[in-house]
């Protein structure tokens, strides 16, 4: 599929499909209604389109109009009307083209603050919405004519907003296919393989430790996890550095639990175990934003860090009550085999600070408790550093994904005191995405550093806005826009 922008408006363009956006309230186009033979107050009337957010109708036009058919899409009240509105308007359009076999479409949706953004937010849109992922299915290729070519009209030169945009739906759709995928395809060693794949790719440097090295490194509390797999553990550290001195450098640090059975605190029916292929998910959008920033080559050195593995069953598991040395030396009694994924940040995040970056941010579908707090569309973030904070969430803003700032309480790190270790892995129930963080913090000492709760936003089950059912993909374009910023 090409995309482009052109200048021309909708009352000039020629072609199969034109896409119109259109306000509440708003309703005649009387302009574009005479040149296409009063066709859209027809439809208007007929269908009682009123330009209501989420309300569509597609329409043929007569055999003398240059334009072939008509989709038009209500985008709400227009003092309502932002970046995000302008992605979800874009998708439905897509979804619609398709479902009507458009090959050709142009598309008119009203600006927002410059052409650059408008333009980037209408291509992710439709590329996003327009990705199906179908590679374990027995016919994998939709049998179905596909969109060919979508003009954005009434935009001079935006070519690098949308090249920017394509690279960050590749990296958002990369992101979404190791989320989706099974844990018999998505294991350590095939994540070292994409990491490998994405180095030769875009020139990144890439480094993976195997379990000896990591050894030798003291990881004790990510090969505690590990240690129960038949799969070896894969700790993945890719770079991309710039050509020029970079203005900043930066570490971006991933869970990656390619499956979690929940170790001898095993899962049991009715748990989601079934679901936990997803556990990779901030190493799916790590993996993601690297492919982004491969394409797009910002002046910003950025290491993309994931400590992955299995937390599986067998006779060298790893027991409730078991003491774990991480690497920076503090001890760990393990109360909760199935709070793994903290294990396995601890020791990435001990390895990231002595980076010397200037600032790290985790990711990871840590605690169910999260999801309880603020739900399946938000993740929480927590942050050491303020300023750090607010860039993130003007790059969540950016990019149309959802964030809410949840506190450090350090009087909560009481109920993480043990008898034995400097710390157990988990404490009470009440405040559970709280104690994590407080957990996890223990790992950085001097950083600025941020952590993502991305529990509830990494699969939807909806097709509503820009994200299908599924994996969504979440928060590798945040993470971009962080870069960027």
């Amino acid at each position: 599929m090409q995309i482009t922008a052109v200048s021309t408006s909708e009352l000039k363009w020629e072609g199969e499909t034109l896409a119109l956006g259109v306000f509440e309230g708003d309703t005649e186009c009387a302009d574009l209604d005479k040149r296409l033979g009063g066709v859209l107050a027809e439809v208007m009337a007929e269908a009682e389109f009123e330009g209501k957010s989420g309300s569509s109708v597609v329409t043929r036009v007569g055999s003398s109009s240059p334009i072939r058919k008509v989709i038009l899409v209500g985008l709400g009240k227009a003092e309502d009307w932002q970046l995000e509105g302008m992605r979800s308007a874009a998708a439905s359009i897509a979804r619609l083209a398709k479902q009507n076999y458009v090959k050709g479409l142009g598309v008119c949706l009203p600006p927002l603050e410059s052409d650059n953004a408008t333009a980037s937010a209408i291509a992710q849109g439709i590329i996003l919405a327009l990705h199906s992922d179908r590679r374990f299915k027995s016919e994998p290729e939709e049998q179905k004519l596909k969109l060919e070519t979508v003009e954005i009209l009434g935009i001079n030169d935006a070519g690098d907003a949308i090249a920017q945009a394509e690279a960050l739906s590749s990296g958002t759709i990369l992101a979404r296919e190791l989320v989706a995928a099974p844990a018999n395809s998505v294991t350590p060693i095939t994540l070292a393989e994409t990491a490998q794949q994405l180095a030769a790719d875009y020139g990144l440097e890439l480094e993976i430790l195997e379990k000896a090295e990591c050894e030798k490194l003291g990881m004790g509390a990510y090969l505690g996890v590990a240690q129960a797999s038949d799969l070896p553990p894969k700790f993945i550290h890719l770079t991309y550095k710039p050509q020029s001195t970079p203005r900043r450098k930066l570490a971006i640090v991933g869970k990656g639990l390619t499956f979690d059975s929940g170790g001898l605190n095993l899962k049991t029916g009715g748990s989601g175990i079934e679901t936990m292929k997803m556990d990779m998910g901030g190493a799916g959008a790590t993996l993601g934003a690297a492919k982004a920033i491969g394409q797009i080559k910002p002046d910003v050195e950025v290491h993309f860090i994931v400590a992955a593995t299995e937390n599986m069953i067998s006779g060298h598991a790893m027991h409730p009550g078991d003491i774990l040395t991480a690497s920076n030396g503090k001890t760990i009694e393990v109360n909760n085999t199935d709070a793994e994924g903290r294990l396995t940040l601890a020791d990435a995040l001990v390895f990231a600070e002595k980076l010397e970056v200037d600032a790290i941010v985790d990711l990871a579908t840590l605690t169910g408790a999260c999801m309880v707090a603020l739900g399946n569309n938000i993740a929480g973030l927590w942050s050491t550093d303020d300023t750090l904070a607010d860039e993130l969430k003007k790059a969540a803003e950016a990019a149309g994904e959802k964030f809410w700032q949840m506190p450090i309480e350090e009087k909560y790190f009481e109920g993480m005191k043990s008898q034995y270790a400097d710390m157990k892995n988990t404490g009470p129930r009440a405040g559970g995405s709280i104690t994590a963080t407080l957990f996890l913090k223990q790992f950085v000492e001097k950083t600025p550093w941020i952590h993502l709760d991305i529990a509830g936003p990494v699969w939807a089950d909806d097709t509503s806005g820009v994200n299908n059912s599924g994996a969504t993909g979440f928060p590798a374009r945040t993470l971009v826009h962080w870069v960027l910023s």
